[in-house]
């Protein structure tokens, strides 16, 4: 048996017997008065991990059993109420008798667990914005994420500081497209969200394509029992839709189960208005005006599996899975585009169709094995599998009218798309408390990823009406890569200074083939990539920090994909097999002051960044939307954070970012700058209504001026949104209302100009909605904690 196999069966069989021993005791105010509902939660002697919790019945007693002995911590809390701990030698059952919590001197009078207000905290390397049992959990994900300070939702797309994070729920990636993305996250409750994790510089741990991670961390139950809420959310936007999810919990003392299940049916309108300055030698020729009218419907059903064995106190083995599952997506578009000549008389006309239906499923699942050593130390081991596979069948047919009549001609075509893709990983990891004050951690990760696709295209003749296969727009593309990596980091801790700092080395090794064409493209390539997190307590209440991250953007299956998507009969979404990856660094110098504001400023560099461009084929009267490497891309920028606790009721945060984006391209044989400076600046307010704090309310309104996406110049955008959640039927029962768009400003307009590239786009998007709620909690529902987040990057990328 060679050294790594002894090791894993070594650490596979380090378990113990189980004794069935029990800690009790009882919790007072300081008044002598039972204490309902406080939290009894039982840790390791470090406090690096919960072992078990219980709370407390009405007359302020708790028990928490099937405990083993050893040396425990013992910590008694209560809202309102100064954390009780003790140090626990457990030999026998202990009977702790009378437990009392001293009132928190800001909060005598009045206690209340009924609403909370939304709070931030600011790292060096991350922003934490804590929303359990506030107004905005009531609604969606994606709700949450449109209120969370420095998260910009862009139609389908999520941003932060103009990257593309990667997102974490309940205890893993989800690697979806961005339409996919959205999809979820609108179709998945909120209700368990127990905080949003908005990190700049991730650690060394993360995928190196990790750039920035948006971590959604959701609640899980500790006590033994069952429990469960059911919710459900009707909409009425354009069109009118709803939702429904089932959230359960279980934990016994050797198990503990999560399964939720959520369906979702939109229907979702857009009307766009295209226009496109044709020209010949850097003359316009032809205007050209798109009214375009979308309809899309989808039914689609989530669920996810998480199930937790404890072998004894040191061995944890997991299965958790995650189901996408889409059966029905119907994509209806009606346009009329009008060419007029540079006098403006129209030369002709012409009306598209287009229907497309799609189905995918995409299932990803994880077993995980978790080992506590001694003195702290972990071993932690992940293997993951995701299939997923997608298919879509269109039909395209488009009328043309000239002035005469007699030139009158309508063409037609059929397209039949497949794709389907394997993932498999593994990854292992230990960390090591050196001392109390450092900790070092490494591990190493394989992923391979394969994926086949196809495309077939048949034009109809409309004449017969029989279909001809289009050789030229029909092909294959096969695609395979193998990403090897390692990492090290060590975190420091010492006087009034404190170090996270990182190596990663990845290879990478790609190959895509296209059978039709016999046309093959690799990339093989090593790249290390560094971390590092400086913070200096230089007073008792402000501290500067620093940080600096290397890391990776690569190109997704979609992207490098040579494929033609023709959405009528000129305008053409196309891969780029060539594509390059891309490289950051972002390094940021700031300072955090009495808790409540922060200062940052930062400063990024990308090479060959990846952008979907809009190009305009001036020969063919194409506009083709295909990625694009930007050679070299700097933003720079200073933000200015305020969190202000008003009072117990009231809380505002404030966010503004005045930052600068530049770069050149070269194009057409011609060199063009673009630089501008933009502003992102947000207001989120909080209240709490009503004696018992039971009316809960959120107001969130964010402005973004003009900015650069690629060589498109957005127009400006206001994002306002009012969450209101009143908790009924003795806080089991919440009913909740949301309205979003206040005022009307979320649709996006962007033009593109430059060299013999003129064109504009305005998407009025189906954002300003009305959304009624109702959510209701059973079983056993006094105590929540949570706990795990694990990555699986590649899934990201599988994009149809």
């Amino acid at each position: 048996m060679n050294r790594f196999n002894f090791i894993i069966v070594f650490c596979l069989s380090m378990t113990t017997y189980a004794q069935d021993l029990t800690i009790s005791g009882n919790v007072v105010d300081d008044s002598n008065q039972p204490i309902l509902f406080a939290n009894a939660i039982m840790y390791t002697s470090d406090q690096s991990q919960v072992i078990s919790g219980s709370s407390t019945n009405e007359d302020g007693q708790f028990s928490i059993d099937n405990l083993t002995s050893g040396e425990y911590v013992l910590k008694i809390s209560f809202l309102g109420f100064e954390t009780e701990t003790k140090n626990i030698t457990l030999t026998n059952d202990v009977n702790l008798d009378t437990i009392i919590l001293k009132t928190l001197p800001e909060t005598l009078g009045e206690v209340t667990v009924n609403a909370k207000k939304p709070t931030f905290t600011k790292q060096a390397d991350r922003m934490i914005f804590n929303v359990a049992n506030t107004a905005l959990v009531e609604g969606t994900m994606l709700d949450v994420l449109k209120s969370t300070p420095g998260v910009l939702v862009l139609d389908d797309n999520i941003l932060v500081k103009n990257s593309s994070p990667t997102i974490y729920i309940n205890d893993k990636k989800v690697n979806l497209s961005a339409s996919e993305l959205a999809m979820l996250l609108n179709a998945s409750s909120a209700n368990a969200v127990q905080k949003i994790e908005v990190i700049t510089s991730p650690s060394a741990k993360y995928d190196a394509s990790s750039g920035v991670v948006l971590k959604i961390v959701m609640s899980k139950n500790l006590i033994m029992g069952y429990r469960g809420s059911v919710t459900t959310h009707y909409t009425q936007g354009v069109y009118p839709r709803y939702d429904g999810g089932l959230n359960q919990f279980y934990k016994t003392d050797k198990i503990n189960v999560n399964l939720n299940y959520s369906y979702n049916h939109t229907k979702i309108n857009r009307h766009n208005l295209d226009e496109i300055n044709y020209q010949e030698n850097n003359t316009a020729t032809e205007f050209w005006r798109t009214d375009l009218d979308r309809n899309t419907t989808s039914n689609t059903h989530n669920a996810n599996l998480n199930f937790d064995y404890y072998i004894n106190d040191n061995n944890t083995l997991s299965l958790s899975s995650n189901v996408l599952y889409l059966p029905y997506f119907d994509y209806q578009t009606n346009g009329s585009t009008f060419v007029n000549d540079l006098q403006g008389l129209n030369d002709y006309n012409f009306n598209s169709y287009n229907s497309s239906k799609d189905d995918k499923y995409n299932i990803g699942t994880d077993l995980d094995y978790k080992l506590n050593l001694k003195n702290g130390a972990k071993f932690l081991a992940n293997a993951h599998y995701t299939t997923y596979d997608f298919n879509r069948s269109q039909h395209v047919n488009s009328d043309y009218f000239f002035q005469n009549n007699a030139s009158n001609f309508s063409t037609a075509f059929n397209t039949r798309n497949n794709q389907s893709t394997d993932i498999f990983s593994l990854k292992l990891d230990y960390e090591l408390p050196i001392n109390d004050s450092s900790n070092l951690s490494f591990g190493v990760k394989s992923s391979s990823i394969n994926t086949d696709s196809d495309i077939v295209q048949f034009d109809v003749d409309q004449t017969t009406g029989n279909q001809v296969l289009n050789t030229a727009n029909t092909n294959a593309f096969n695609y395979d890569e193998s990403v090897y990596a390692g990492y090290l980091s060590y975190d420091k801790s010492w006087d009034k200074w404190s170090m996270s700092a990182g190596l990663r080395l990845e290879h990478t090794d790609l190959e895509g083939f296209s059978p039709a064409t016999n046309v093959s493209q690799t990339q093989d390539y090593l790249e290390l990539f560094p971390t590092l997190n400086v913070t200096w307590q230089a007073f008792e209440k402000a501290n500067l920090y620093v940080s600096y991250k290397r890391y990776i953007q690569r190109p997704n299956y979609t992207n490098l994909n040579p494929f033609n998507f023709f959405l009528n009969d000129n305008i053409i979404v196309s891969g780029n097999p060539n594509l390059q990856p891309s490289f950051t660094t972002y390094s940021t110098i700031g300072t955090s002051i009495n808790n409540t504001f922060t200062i940052e400023a930062y400063y990024k560099t990308v090479s060959n960044q990846i952008n979907e461009l809009p190009i305009q084929d001036n020969a063919n009267n194409f506009l083709i939307y295909s990625p694009t490497n930007i050679q070299n891309v700097r933003e720079y920028g200073l933000d200015f954070m305020a969190d202000l606790y008003i009072s117990n009721k009231y809380s505002v945060f404030f966010l503004t970012s005045l930052f600068n984006h530049d770069f050149d391209i070269d194009f057409n044989n011609q060199t063009s700058n673009f630089n501008q400076w933009s502003n992102y600046s947000e207001i989120n307010a909080g209240f709490n209504m009503l004696k018992d704090n039971s009316l809960s309310v959120n107001l969130s309104v964010a402005y973004y001026s003009q900015f650069l996406q690629g060589t498109l110049l957005g127009e400006s955008i206001t994002y306002s949104n009012l969450s209101l959640s009143k908790k009924a039927l003795k806080n089991k029962a919440v009913i909740s209302l949301m309205f979003a768009d206040l005022f009307n400003q979320q649709d996006l307009g962007a033009r593109s100009k430059f060299a013999n590239q003129n064109n504009y786009s305005y998407h009025n998007i189906d954002n300003r909605y009305v959304k009624l709620g109702f959510s209701y909690k059973f079983g056993n529902t006094t105590l929540q904690t949570n706990e795990r987040t694990k990555s699986l990057k590649e899934r990201e990328r599988l994009e149809k």
